[in-house]
């Protein structure tokens, strides 16, 4: 299941980033992104059924899915290469804890389902939202910061 959101009034920003390049833009974008959704890891973590303590440990935010999934992942934003997409949830990459999460999520016939995502992301969604956005105009304005600093240091040696 995947859910839209719709941010408004960050049009200045978006002008902020047209001043970057592509790759300072995402790489900015991409660790405002994974500093705010980290609080929401580790709520999921928190409400995350222990067994063995394998799934809870699985959890993480991360920009990789395993093939299944992207096969599946439908991208919203196809001919847009600047766009950074982020995943929170279990990971396939650490060990089995995360094979079976979707299982633990919504259950099976034979056993109930035990949410943790659902519940973490209800809990903390205008939370992320707000750190979103801060994380953002603080991402963003260091790295036009580090492009002056650079452009400064070219101009001197050139």
């Amino acid at each position: 299941m995947s859910v839209t959101i719709k941010l408004e009034g960050l049009s200045e920003l978006e002008k902020n980033l047209d001043n970057l390049s592509k790759a300072a833009g995402k790489g900015a974008l991409r660790r405002a992104l994974k500093r705010a959704a980290e609080p929401t890891a580790k709520i999921a973590q928190g409400l995350a059924p222990v067994r063995t303590g394998r799934l809870k440990q699985s959890i993480i935010v991360g920009a990789k899915l395993d093939g299944r999934q992207a096969k599946l992942h439908r991208r919203m934003f196809k001919d847009d290469r600047s766009s950074v997409e982020l995943f929170i949830g279990p990971s396939y990459l650490r060990g089995d804890g995360g094979r079976h999460g979707h299982l633990q999520e919504f259950g099976t016939i034979n056993h109930g389902p035990q949410p943790f995502m659902r519940p973490a992301w209800d809990q903390d969604q205008k939370a992320m939202l707000q750190r979103l956005s801060e994380n953002l105009w603080e991402e963003v304005t260091k790295a036009i910061q580090r492009a002056e600093r650079r452009a400064a240091k070219a101009a001197e040696e050139g």
